[in-house]
């Protein structure tokens, strides 16, 4: 089901309803940061969340098709996420929120 947000004529809403809350975010920059990871992969580096909501949000995710699932037919099976390229376009914005934060955390902000 696609949210209003995501529909929304204006693009802030449209974004903020793709990845607006911090546990998309936070995938998102792993995804980034680290390349594809696993399941239990993600869940250690995402202190705090539960199995169900890393799931929600992983699936959310792929059908707004910033993620790729990859599964692999193995004993036991082996699932692995990665950034779409769609996803990666996201690169700049993560980015910018790593420059703000960091000065906003060393004080250098006016």
């Amino acid at each position: 089901m696609v949210s209003k947000q995501k529909n929304s004529s204006c693009p802030v809403a449209c974004t903020i309803g793709l990845i607006g809350n911090k546990w998309k975010l936070f995938i998102i920059r792993d995804l980034m940061l680290f390349g594809t990871k696993r399941f239990g992969e993600l869940r250690k580096s995402l202190t705090g969340i539960s199995q169900h909501v890393l799931t929600e949000n992983l699936r959310e995710l792929e059908n707004d098709k910033l993620i790729i699932r990859k599964v692999y037919a193995e004993v036991p099976p082996r699932v692995e996420y990665s950034l779409s390229n769609i996803g990666k376009t996201l690169k700049p914005i993560i980015m910018s929120m790593v420059e703000w934060g960091t000065l906003y955390q060393n004080g250098k902000l006016k």
